[in-house]
């Protein structure tokens, strides 16, 4: 075997660097050798594509692991595992492929990198860890990544507490999920504060409580703060609340309705309508839980449809017997790949960094099932069953989620249709050689020059692409408060000026690919259009910044001032080499831009209130260096407010734990310069 894939301190790999290299290994908990990259092909510089292939191949073994396929920039092309490295270079190597994607890849390959594993299904995990952390643009991409949400109710007090939570388990206690959205968590929430009357302060704000909060007087919690209810009592209702969400609502439901009919007995009608109010807010939890399936107790259930070259995939969770709610995704894939290849790539991602259940439930039979399922039930430390139910109550699952996802991607292709002809619309408007991809729109927000705030929004031909926005805070000694021109040409300045710095130069307009090479991810770092929120003033900031860096050819800004008496459908539009316009009132163009400017303004309005609100709560003693969160603590408790600390003396602020003469010395000089 070749001497340096035995190797255990070779370099890292192009496109990934020794910190991110250790973390990968340490997060899926492969031991791996990576080979020695320059070494492997420092005889083979002036190779590409399949002939670079065919001289990596004779020094390949014929072992289980990961390869990567590597551009000339550097950037990961596609990352892929096997059960025999050699094998499956070689099929790369002979010319011979199956789509044109596949000839795409090959042909922009300019190296590779190799980790050896010891088992398939070590290499297995290790492509999932790498393709979340590295997106290549060839392999099946999940668009959304967001972590889900928990109900946790705390264990670390003597009341608990009932949050929602996102994020790593650091906190002693039981947790609830996954749900599929924060809304249905805090609908959840809400509910059950209603039927079990738990606590969601936080534990400062419990302990300092004397008398009872709001929620105690709308009978949204039970007040154990001031005594109201014991910790006995209490603790009954966590425990009726702990049942409930462990899937025993039937039963939690019996003994309050037996509850309320004892109160009842007895003419406590007052605490019979208690317990009424609980069973109607219980109800109304499982009312909006949709389907409550008997045979399945733990289960994710997911179902893919492809249509118009798309791929939708919904994901149904179901926890304890009860519905959690569901969550659809649009992965990227080649369209010419088949539903089940797409979703057995989306199912590796997908649990790579979140818990599994017992069971999964899928709508297609996905390639390498069972090395999928043992690779889960490794990582698990527990029995993981993956099975496409064929008849009964499972299979009406599956079912149920396949007519979700059919109907969500037809919403999305007759959304991308529309969104599709006003792009074009937008190019023969304005004269544009072809519809944009990326269209980034620019507005300004402050308050007499104050907590002034810039920021980017961002569009193409699926929508608003919210993961690219940008804000900037206005921070530059040059820009005057209140200059909106000045404001416009630190933005431009400050935006362009990275994107050429990380993405050089475009030559040309990028053109897009042939209809026999469909593009990937063909979403492009350089905007096609941007768009600014201004009249004559602005664009010639705009222009001047973009002169100056030299791309004034290759990105094409539009002005849009507002109409007469700031009326929509009245803005005037200026463009470099043409008199200001204005569009017909009925323009489903207009229609176009008002929308993306309207979200440029709520973004940037959102942006400056919340810089506003940050500087309005700001505490005077964070400005003090080497007073920490413990010493300000202490200060507080002590003084009880910030004034309070700047006016005392040097000797008061010796008296406060933790305070010592010098540090008593430098916070008396910080409120007392002038002495």
């Amino acid at each position: 075997m070749n001497r340096h894939l035995d190797r255990l301190d070779a370099p890292t790999t192009p496109g990934m660097d020794d910190a991110e290299e250790e973390l990968l290994d340490e997060a899926s908990s492969v031991p791996a050798a990576a080979v020695d990259w320059d070494e492997l092909v420092g005889d083979h510089q002036g190779l590409k594509g399949p002939e670079l292939i065919q001289a990596l191949v004779k020094r390949l073994p014929n072992s289980p692991g990961v390869y990567r396929m590597i551009d000339a920039n550097g950037d990961v092309l596609y990352v892929g595992k096997a059960r025999s490295l050699k094998k499956r270079v070689t099929s790369y190597a002979q010319g011979r492929y199956h789509t044109n994607r596949i000839g795409r890849m090959v042909r922009e390959t300019c190296g590779m990198a190799f980790v050896v594993t010891r088992t398939e299904m070590e290499a297995l995990l290790l492509e999932a860890n790498l393709i979340k952390r590295l997106r290549p643009r060839f392999n099946v991409l999940m668009r959304d990544d967001k972590s889900f949400p928990y109900i946790l109710i705390t264990g670390d007090h003597p009341a608990p507490g009932i949050f929602k939570h996102r994020g790593a388990r650091s906190r002693k206690g039981d947790y609830y999920g996954p749900f599929a959205s924060a809304g249905a968590v805090d609908r959840t929430i809400n509910a059950l504060q209603r039927a079990f009357l738990l606590r969601s302060c936080t534990d400062s704000f419990f302990e300092n409580r004397t008398r009872p909060c709001l929620l105690f007087q709308i009978k949204r919690c039970s007040g154990p703060c001031t005594g109201e209810v014991s910790y006995q009592e209490y603790g009954e209702l966590v425990a009726e609340g702990k049942a409930f969400l462990s899937g025993r609502s039937g039963k939690v439901k019996t003994e309050i309705a037996e509850a309320m009919q004892r109160a009842s007995d007895d003419l406590d009608f007052e605490r019979a309508a208690i317990y009424r109010d609980r069973l109607a807010a219980l109800s109304h939890v499982q009312s909006h839980q949709g389907i409550n399936p008997q045979s399945v107790d733990e289960a994710d259930v997911f179902a893919i449809h492809h249509e118009g070259g798309q791929n939708c995939i919904e994901v149904f969770f179901f926890r304890t017997g009860q519905n959690w709610g569901n969550r659809t995704y649009f992965p990227k894939a080649d369209p010419l790949l088949e539903p089940a290849e797409v979703l057995s790539a989306f199912l590796a991602q997908f649990y790579d960094d979140k818990p599994t259940p017992r069971s999964i439930l899928l709508s297609h039979k996905v390639d390498e099932q069972e090395l999928l399922e043992e690779a889960l039930t490794t990582r698990a430390g527990r029995r993981i069953t993956i099975s496409v139910p064929q008849r009964g109550e499972k299979k009406d699952l599956t079912d149920h989620a396949l007519q979700n996802a059919r109907q969500a991607l037809g919403r999305r292709l007759a959304e991308t249709s529309s969104q599709a002809r006003l792009l074009q619309g937008l190019a023969d408007t304005f004269g544009l050689e072809r519809a944009p991809r990326r269209i980034e729109v620019y507005d300004n927000s402050h308050i007499m020059g104050t907590n002034a705030v810039g920021a980017m929004i961002v569009a193409g031909p699926e929508g608003f692409v919210k993961n690219q926005y940008r804000k900037f805070n206005i921070k530059s000694p040059e820009t005057k408060p209140g200059d909106d021109f000045g404001m416009m040409r630190e933005v431009m300045q400050r935006r362009f000026s990275r994107l050429i710095k990380e993405h050089a130069k475009p030559e040309a307009p990028e053109q897009p690919p042939a209809d026999d090479e469909p593009e990937i991810d063909a979403f492009p770092a350089w905007p096609d259009l941007i768009l600014i929120d201004g009249g004559a003033g602005q664009m010639s900031a705009v222009r001047t910044i973009l002169t100056e860096l030299g791309i004034q050819d290759q990105v094409r800004a539009i002005g849009i001032a507002k109409g007469v008496d700031r009326d929509a459908g009245r803005e005037r539009f200026f463009m470099e080499g043409h008199e200001p316009f204005m569009l017909p009132l009925r323009d489903p163009v207009l229609y176009f831009i008002q929308r993306l400017r309207d979200e440029a303004h709520r973004f940037a309005i959102g942006s400056h209130r919340a810089r506003r609100k940050k500087e309005m709560v700001k505490n005077p003693l964070d400005e003090i260096a080497g007073i920490g969160p413990a010493r300000k603590r202490a200060l507080l408790h002590h003084f009880g407010t910030a004034k309070a600390v700047s006016r005392a003396a040097v000797e008061d602020l010796m008296t406060v734990d933790g305070i010592s003469e010098r540090v008593a010395k430098l916070i008396y000089g910080h409120f007392h310069e002038h002495n």
